[in-house]
């Protein structure tokens, strides 16, 4: 029986030792394993994820790392693990060079700027048609300093109201690019004799010559004052186009003479130059240029300048029925030169006559389906990338020109070609999209969009009631029976007429100048919410003031005359 209960003691003493041995010993190797799989799916977890840094002493460790260190299998599935997570945590960098296409609508300033609080309301406007860019040409709306003040407008945006046009872009996600001119288009420098001695041609204000000593000194302080306002900027257009009288200022005649008559080089060399003062002012920006002046050159001399490797040509083209192929020549042409891509420039407005009052909307819409075309071929091209395209809209043909149609007048137009170019064509989808945007009824077999509400549509149908009545009305009333024949002009110069005669059209005279000096104050007003004073007077001087001064000499004449009570005219021949 004692002998029973020693063994039942031993046995259970041994089974004790064995289980305490059992749980305090080394981890197994497989139990090692197991552990260190664990940490991986941990870690793999984790690289799915933002992981949070962990709060360590400078000298501390991290526990984790410092408990598995010496472990040779989890070195071994660390590593790979990192590498596995190098690969999902950082995945090849994207070329920030290229972005999707860019729709720009452009504001040209050289005529009718808009004031900011009308951009205010337009921004977002344009970002709801889906544009997302504005081109600003400031020509002499950029406030600019020093030496260079004499060339602004008085009415230049001040350095405010650039802030506040960059906040707005950057609100309604519109990339903002500055223009500016440095060769062609330089009318509005070299008009003021300061600048006589930098022209191409003595006696035309058009172009720059690049060899006059200033000139680059002058290029390089307009391009320094505007960049220093829009540091942010990615994108700058420095213009180039219709480089008029290139050649023919004694620099230049000495200089093609000396380089074997070429003058592609000499209008690369200055482009050029200008190109990489850019590049050095604002490391990384992006050029633009219209590509007018290319067309001509050999892709080699385009390639032996360097301009390729710091700038995009603009190839633009406004007519209704544009040559496709054409297009497709100057695309493979600047793809030989080495450029990396290319933008196209459209028209919304401007160009279709040089003293154009009312946008001919299906004229512009038929040049966006055809660049539409071209846009859809691009892919044919291997080694040159379509950047995005510029809506223009020209507010005159150049600075000494007439205005163009005003912006409000555009709107409809623009709305219709930027439309066309989110939906590839102007379908009935795109038309919904127009008249639901503009809050009209869009008839473009008539040019109308008719009860729009858009900002600045009632100075749009007040343009076109001048446009369409104002000068019939009073050719009109001119050419009724009474005016032919009782008050001529010979009548009114020597104040001959029968007061009877003249009573038959005197009210209505008075009626309808009445009726125009009201409208034309309700017009005034709306333009003045949207224009500076230069702009209201000059589109006053051009297209109501000589309509209204004759309405208005005929009620003075006729009140005149009527007084005189049918009296004799003076003989001019007894005044002699």
């Amino acid at each position: 029986m004692n002998n029973q209960k020693l063994m039942k003691l031993i046995v259970g003493g041994l089974a004790i030792v064995v289980m305490v041995k059992f749980i305090f010993s080394p981890s197994t190797s497989q139990g090692t394993s197991g552990k260190t799989h664990q940490i991986i799916r941990v870690s793999s977890f984790w690289a799915k994820q933002p992981v949070p840094p962990l709060n360590l002493d400078e000298n501390e460790d991290d526990p984790d790392k410092k408990e598995n260190a010496d472990s040779p299998e989890v070195q071994s599935e660390e590593k790979s693990t990192i590498q596995s997570n190098q690969e999902e945590q950082e995945p090849k960098v994207p070329d920030n060079t290229w972005t999707d296409p860019l729709k720009i609508v452009h504001l040209d300033l050289k005529g009718a700027a808009p004031k900011v609080k009308y951009l205010k309301e337009i921004f977002p406007l344009l970002s709801s048609l889906g544009a997302n860019g504005i081109l600003l040409e400031y020509e002499d709306m950029f406030p600019y300093e020093g030496e260079l003040a004499i060339i602004k407008s008085s009415f230049a945006y001040s350095p405010e109201d650039i802030e506040e046009i960059k906040s707005l872009a950057k609100q309604h996600k519109l990339e903002l690019i500055p223009l500016v001119q440095v060769f062609g288009h330089m009318e509005f420098v070299l008009k003021h004799e300061k600048y006589f001695s930098l022209r191409e041609v003595e006696t035309y204000p058009n172009s720059l010559n690049p060899l006059a000593p200033g000139s680059m000194v002058l290029v390089k302080d307009m391009l320094t004052q505007v960049m220093k306002k829009h540091p942010e900027a990615q994108w700058f257009h420095i213009g180039c186009d219709e480089v008029r009288g290139l050649g023919d200022s004694e620099d230049s005649k000495r200089w093609l003479e000396a380089n074997n008559g070429d003058m592609g080089r000499l209008f690369l060399n200055h482009v050029t130059a200008v190109g990489r003062f850019m590049t050095k002012l604002k490391p990384g920006i992006k050029l633009i240029l219209w590509d007018d002046m290319f067309r001509k050159l050999r892709p080699n001399s385009i390639k032996e300048s360097g301009l390729q490797d710091i700038a995009s040509p603009m190839i633009w083209m406004y007519t209704p029925n544009m040559n496709v192929k054409e297009i497709g020549n100057y695309i493979s042409k600047y793809e030989e030169a080495g450029f990396q891509g290319v933008w196209f420039a459209s028209a919304f407005k401007g160009a279709s006559g040089i003293d154009q009052k009312l946008t001919p909307i299906n004229h512009h819409l038929k040049n966006h389906l055809q660049w539409q075309k071209i846009i859809t071929s691009m892919p044919q091209y291997k080694s040159v990338r379509f950047q995005g395209i510029a809506l223009t809209g020209w507010q005159r043909y150049e600075h000494h020109t007439v205005l163009c149609e005003l912006l409000p007048v555009a709107i409809p137009s623009l709305a219709v070609c930027l439309q066309t170019l989110k939906y590839g064509s102007f379908d009935a989808k795109a038309q919904s999209e127009v008249e639901r945007i503009l809050g009209c009824e869009l008839q473009l077999n008539e040019n109308e969009c008719k009860g729009a509400s858009f900002p600045g549509s009632d100075v749009s149908e007040m343009v076109k009631k001048i446009d369409n009545n104002l000068e019939s009305s009073v050719k009109k009333i001119m050419q009724s029976y009474h005016v032919k024949g009782s008050f001529s002009h010979y009548h009114r110069k020597h104040s001959f007429a029968n007061p009877r005669n003249l009573g038959f059209f005197k009210d209505d005279l008075k009626k309808l100048m009445d009726e125009w000096d009201s409208f034309l104050l309700t017009f005034r007003r709306s333009m003045d919410a949207i224009f500076y004073p230069d702009t209201l007077e000059e589109w006053l001087e051009e297209n109501v003031s000589e309509h209204i001064e004759r309405l208005n000499e005929m009620v003075l004449d006729v009140e005149r005359i009527i007084k005189l009570n049918g009296q004799p005219k003076v003989n001019p021949l007894k005044t002699r």
